[in-house]
């Protein structure tokens, strides 16, 4: 067993108070089972964090980032210079998921349904009179996590009015086409064909979309654990969820978003930095198949590798 772990987490993202309760939550659960831990909360300062790592000698990082910089590819490549073996995904798998398109990319040629898309620039809402898509269609960023900056565009809608005034997502962005029905997802550990899926979670919530908000403010959204699905929808996510995982060539722990309309399941996107509290999606997935966080925490170190 490895014994010392240093964990990265905050961070300066959007997601940064989401990874400080992830790291916070790891931190604990791996000094429960045994490891000498060391935790920070990474900066812009690269010498800082330089300095903690070679302090600390740790013999794993438990990446509990979030968002960008955390979960695109870019801490995975420092630490692949390093040497240093890290949970989740690697620098190439990080990247791919984190960039929406080049993400769908993968999912459509592995034969997995994604929601039609197109990118548009800063201007493509300027004229009223025109709009990227019929309605209804949703706006996101193109390399955000957690439904940061994330608009449903309904009929009757006037988010178009603020993102006039107002663009959030720099020079590009994507429009695709809303996918009306339930949201699910699906937590899956592991690398290459002995990756396997968790279970099927249905998130619901009052506020018509499972946006920021209805993550992680209290009451904002209910977890339906197992989703109350027939059996072959719930063995379709399975079995989407890990085709996704692989498409990307994600390792350790990701977690897959699916949309559910009825007829047909779509793949939406492959988070592989999920959230790691012990009420979180992946954590409660694990504990329904018999994994206590802890020993979901654990798992995850000694199956952590790198790329250097």
């Amino acid at each position: 067993m490895s014994r010392r772990v240093t964990v990265l987490m905050g961070g300066f993202s959007a997601e940064r108070e989401v990874s400080l309760n992830s790291g916070a939550a790891a931190i604990a659960a791996l000094e429960q089972a045994g490891y000498t831990v060391t935790g920070y909360d990474v900066t812009r300062d690269t010498d800082a964090l330089l300095r903690v790592l070679r302090d600390s000698r740790p013999d794993v990082v438990f990446n509990a980032l979030h968002g960008r910089y955390g979960e695109d590819g870019r801490i995975q490549g420092l630490l692949d210079i390093l040497g240093l073996p890290y949970t989740h995904s690697g620098a190439l798998a990080s990247a791919m998921a984190m960039d929406k398109p080049t993400a769908k990319a993968a999912f459509a040629a592995a034969g997995l349904p994604v929601a039609d898309h197109v990118v548009v620039g800063c201007d493509a809402f300027a004229d009223p009179a025109v709009e990227p898509m019929a309605r209804p269609y949703v706006v996101k960023p193109l390399n955000e996590g957690s439904s940061v900056d994330v608009y449903v565009i309904q009929e009757g809608s006037n988010v178009l009015e603020r993102l006039r005034a107002d663009w959030p997502f720099g020079r590009r962005a994507m429009v695709e086409r809303f996918i009306p029905g339930r949201e699910l997802t699906v937590a899956v550990m592991g690398e290459g064909e002995s990756a396997k899926p968790m279970a099927v979670t249905e998130i619901t919530t009052a506020r018509g979309f499972y946006d920021y908000d209805a993550k992680y403010v209290a009451g904002g959204s209910r977890h339906v654990l197992p989703a109350d699905l027939p059996p072959d929808v719930t063995e379709a996510c399975l079995d989407m969820a890990a085709r996704a995982h692989r498409s990307l060539g994600c390792r350790g722990v990701s977690r897959a978003d699916l949309r559910y309309d009825g007829e047909t399941l779509y793949v939406l996107e492959v988070n592989t930095q999920p959230g790691m509290t012990a009420t979180s999606l992946v954590p409660e997935q694990a504990a329904l198949i018999g994994i206590s966080f802890p020993d979901l925490c654990v798992w995850m170190v000694e199956a952590a590798t790198c790329d250097g």
